[in-house]
């Protein structure tokens, strides 16, 4: 399958390259597009389980890396102010 990472900038300016087993980010998250908070998690949340979901139909087993990566977008929402803004910066891979 085809990996990528989706590179944000967090509301405080923190800049974190995050990572995707799957192209399914593209159809969930745009380059340049700033998403409040909420929004950003939920989004991301959609396309790793698709994406792990993928990994599981294919290889029998869900994808691990998926589920920490939308662990740690949640934990790190959690330190944000909630009615900040996440920008997608750019995708890579």
């Amino acid at each position: 399958m085809p990996e990528m990472h989706f590179h944000i900038r967090w509301p405080d300016g923190r800049r974190e390259a995050c990572y995707s087993p799957s192209l399914v980010i593209k159809e969930h998250l745009t380059v340049g597009q700033a998403y409040p908070l909420a929004e950003f998690v939920a989004r991301s949340r959609t396309a790793l389980v698709i994406a792990s979901d993928r990994v599981a139909a294919r290889y029998g087993f869900p994808c691990s890396l998926a589920m920490s990566q939308l662990a740690r977008i949640e934990a790190g929402a959690g330190s944000q102010a909630p009615d900040g803004d996440v920008l997608v910066e750019r995708f890579e891979g």
